[in-house]
């Protein structure tokens, strides 16, 4: 195989019909920038300049999806993880985008992807036996009701991103429920004491918790290793935080 290689101003093309990959730089002086002005060059140039293109763009992950649309940008917006962190967007011109899709998540390590033209009739109940945390990627992406809706689970509030259902889907990591209580430290405390917890891996989400502070306030000393699940339920008047006390799956 042979391959042409030139030196040339990205914001001047020297091909015509070719797919055209571009990785701005997001970091100067060793600083992250995070707006798409910013990048180098900036997005919006970027798309402008090849339009009707194919062309793919590498963006970070925390890319603002509306600002993205002001831009212009017709195409799929794909959001990525590997080993469970959020490593990066791709934007997809329309041309290479899936039919139908605007946003997709790829978790690498499993291989599996979901996008927006999937289902999201997800419901929203009670805790089940077991409690969900989705992928960064698919909480990113904008996917948890199509996430839950693949795997038959459901929402414990429609704004919060936590999955629960009655069995846990293959290949998912999940957190067994074994106590659940309106959140209080000393009961909380209590709980984890009487269930010999040693050790607990810590999940928030809608509430300003520290995990961190808070796993050093309850001083464990069991020798079991187990999870809080922490998170508000409702909104307003009616809106209250509890906790789950779990045994992780894996």
């Amino acid at each position: 195989m042979e391959a042409d290689l030139c030196r040339a101003d990205v914001l001047h093309p020297v091909t015509r019909d070719a797919v055209v990959v571009i990785d701005p730089a997001r970091r100067s002086n060793g600083r992250r920038r995070f707006h798409l002005a910013d990048y180098q060059p900036g997005l919006g140039p970027l798309l402008d300049r090849y339009r009707g293109r194919d062309v793919v763009v590498k963006c970070a992950p925390g890319i603002d999806f509306e600002e993205v649309g002001r831009l212009g940008f017709e195409g799929e917006i794909e959001v990525i993880s590997y080993r469970g962190g959020v490593r990066e967007a791709c934007l997809w011109s329309a041309g290479l985008a899936g039919s139908g899709i605007r946003r997709r998540a790829s978790i690498l390590d499993s291989g599996e992807q979901i996008g927006d033209d999937e289902p999201d009739d997800c419901g929203v109940r009670p805790a089940g036996k077991w409690i969900v945390d989705p992928d960064g990627a698919v909480v990113r992406a904008g996917l948890v009701r199509n996430y839950g809706a693949r795997h038959g689970l459901w929402q414990l509030d429609p704004q919060i991103a936590y999955l629960s259902g009655d069995r846990l889907p293959p290949a998912l990591r999940g957190f067994e429920v074994l106590e659940q209580l309106a959140f209080d430290e000393r009961r909380l405390r209590q709980v984890l004491s009487a269930l010999d917890c040693g050790a607990a891996e810590i999940l928030v989400r809608g509430v300003a918790i520290d995990p961190d502070a808070l796993r050093r306030r309850l001083r464990l000393r069991g020798s079991r290793p187990l999870a809080v699940v922490i998170t508000r339920i409702g909104a307003g008047s009616l809106s209250h935080v509890t906790a789950y006390v779990c045994r992780p799956s894996r």
